[in-house]
This record gives structure tokens, sequence and C-alpha cells, in this order.
């Protein structure tokens, strides 16, 4: 690209990418130059023709990181103007089809998370399996205790959130953000939106230590919950993994005929 936003192409250079990169990618690393201010308020954003020089790709592929950007709320598109940066905040407007219960300890008012740790790990065994990765990746691992406000003697849950170490920077931010969702906190510092949750519920026992942090007897029955957060190209990227003490949480959904 020769000029950008009417300026020498050395004074706002983007980074460059791998050549051959996916929607999502380039999605990020533009996001990442909007919220840092590379790319201000009011102003276009290259054309897609200089967009596909610049990351070697192909104008769908480039169309496709646009369009993620628009559902961010980042930019606005208009024919014969461009794509025009319109926040610096990427706005989460993600909302699944059915409530579920994270949702409700996240939003709700009366529910508070403590957060108890946070640790990189190594993956290995059944949790493997539960995160849908391969034994030996690593993980930020950040753990917190859901607490009722009506009565924060007694644990609501406990919930491990893992995610790549490419968002390590993330784990810090939730020690002074207990009341963000992590997800949000990924799509608005590195742009890697949401586009899917699948969620599953078993139900399990509960060993020690599990048993002793959230006072019950070991070998209490308690809902497992599993949820995987997925971008637009179907990539895990989050998995939340919840226990809830049987007699102090219960899941409920309303289903109506289409």
């Amino acid at each position: 690209m020769q000029h950008v936003f009417g300026l020498p192409r050395h004074n706002c250079r983007m980074n460059s990418l791998p050549t051959k990169s996916n929607f999502v990618d380039i999605a990020q690393h533009l996001t990442q130059g909007i919220t840092s201010g590379r790319f201000p308020v009011g102003s276009l954003l290259p054309t897609e023709m200089e967009l596909c020089n610049h990351y070697a790709t192909s104008r769908h592929t480039v169309r496709a990181a646009l369009h993620e950007l628009q559902q961010l709320g980042l930019v606005s598109r208009k024919k014969n103007v461009g794509t025009r940066v319109e926040s610096t905040c990427p706005t989460n407007e993600f909302r699944p089809s059915l409530a579920s219960l994270e949702d409700l300890i996240q939003f709700g008012n009366t529910h508070v998370r403590k957060l108890q740790d946070v640790a990189s790990e190594k993956i290995k065994g059944d949790l493997a399996g539960d995160l849908r990765c391969k034994t030996g990746s690593s993980r930020i691992r950040i753990s917190s205790l859901r607490m009722d406000s009506a009565n924060d003697r007694l644990p609501v849950g406990w919930t491990d959130v893992y995610i790549e170490q490419a968002y390590a920077d993330i784990a810090e931010i939730v020690r002074h953000s207990p009341g963000v969702l992590i997800s949000t906190l990924i799509e608005t510092r590195h742009g890697r939106r949401i586009e899917q949750i699948e969620q599953e519920i078993r139900a399990v026992t509960i060993d020690e230590p599990m048993a002793q942090s959230l006072q019950v007897a070991v070998g209490a029955t308690a809902l497992k919950i599993i949820r995987w957060y997925s971008d637009a190209a179907g990539k895990i990227f989050e998995v939340s993994i919840s226990l809830h003490p049987a007699e102090r949480f219960s899941v409920s959904m309303l289903l109506k005929r289409s």
C-alpha cells in the first residue's frame, strides 16, 4: 500500500502477517490496529485490493475479515466510500439461543465471581478430552468461586476457564475486572469474536480437594457444565468447566414450537 489515510506508508505501517492468512487472523490484526489508534475513528481502512496485496490473500478472505470487524461494531462499509472506522471498542452482541447457566452467573445481580488462582497448565488425561486439545498442550487456567451475594458463606460453584497462551495478558486483567466475561476481554483486546458456544451438562460426583472448596461432602452430586467458545472459523479459543453442587443450582429452559 502506498498510502493509508493520506499518510506515507512508513508512518502507519501494519506489521506483516504470514502469507495465506485466514480471515480470522486478518480480522484480529486489523482490530489491533484500530484499538491501538493506528487507524483512527472516522478514517478509512485501506481498500480491499490494498488489503489483498498487503496480506497476500484473496478478496473473498479480506471481505470475510471486514465482515468480522462489522460484527464487532468497529467499522461500517458503504459502496463507493469504503470501510470507515466507527469505534475503537468492540461491542459484544452475541446472544445464545437459550439462556444458560453461566449467563445467569456472569450477568445476574445476585452472583459474584471470586478469583482463586491463575496459572499456566500442561493439559493431560481426561482434561485434554474435555478441552478438545492434544495431550501436552499448554493453557492458561483461570479458577474462580461463584458466590451468592445473599449467602456468601456457601459457594454456588467453581469455574475453571482455559484460554490459549497467546492471551496471557487477559489473565492479569481478570484480577482487576471480576465482573467482565473473559470472552469479552478477548474480543476487546484481541478481536477474536465468539461465533458459537457449545454447552454440555453432565452429572458427576465431587472429590477432594474440590469438596473442601465447595463445602460439600466428598462424593456429593454436582452438575458439570462445559462450554466451548469458537470463532467464525470454527476454532475453539476458550473453554470453561463449571462444577455446581446439585442442591444449590438448577438449570431450566423454555422451549417453544417454531
